[in-house]
């Protein structure tokens, strides 16, 4: 019988082992686990900061075309407009022609003043530009230049109108300046 208490204590002894050898598995496995659930957080992470990044690329891509839209629907039109600031110009000739040589009809001056409001309701608008006033290169552009008593760079006179398209010249103003007279040496 004695033999039976020292097998008891073996098989305690060998549970006792059976059970630190399962702990420290379960240890492993939830080290292996907390390991596992680290890298997929990091995961989750790094893919949704992706997720953002290109968010807010599509936004921005969004945002600039949308802006390059805008900017053909309002230049779109833009040769049709300087066809018709020709023709409009050419119109002018021709009135203060007819009015040289003895008026001109109501119903042509109408028409142009017609075409000008047309004009104005798509964006455009003349530079205004007149004689007296200092040459500004950035909306007029110097046809010819001719001695004059007026300071060098002064408009003397505008050949052509200039005119703005939503802000943007679309046609520059031709002008004629003035530049200092030579003074010649009479002997």
């Amino acid at each position: 019988m004695d033999d039976e208490p020292q097998k008891e204590n073996k098989e305690q002894e060998g549970n006792a082992v059976k059970d630190e050898r399962v702990g420290q598995h379960e240890d492993k496995d939830e080290n292996e686990g907390g390991a596992e659930l680290q890298k997929c957080v990091q995961e989750r992470d790094e893919y949704l900061k992706g997720w953002q990044r290109a968010k807010a690329d599509f936004i921005n891509y969004k945002k600039e075309e949308l802006r390059r839209l805008s900017e053909v629907a309002q230049f779109g039109n833009e040769d049709l407009i300087k066809e018709i600031i020709t023709v409009v110009h050419s119109f002018d000739l021709a009135l203060r022609i007819m009015e040289k040589n003895g008026g001109a009809d109501k119903g042509i001056c109408l028409i142009r003043s017609q075409i000008e409001e047309v004009l104005k309701k798509r964006g455009l608008v003349k530079i205004p530009v007149s004689p007296g006033g200092e040459y500004d290169p950035s909306v007029a552009e110097a046809m010819l230049e001719v001695e004059s008593d007026k300071p060098p760079g002064t408009v003397l006179e505008v050949m052509e109108p200039g005119y703005r398209l939503h802000g943007k010249v679309l046609k520059p103003a031709k002008v004629v300046l003035a530049k200092s007279k030579i003074n010649s040496i009479n002997n």
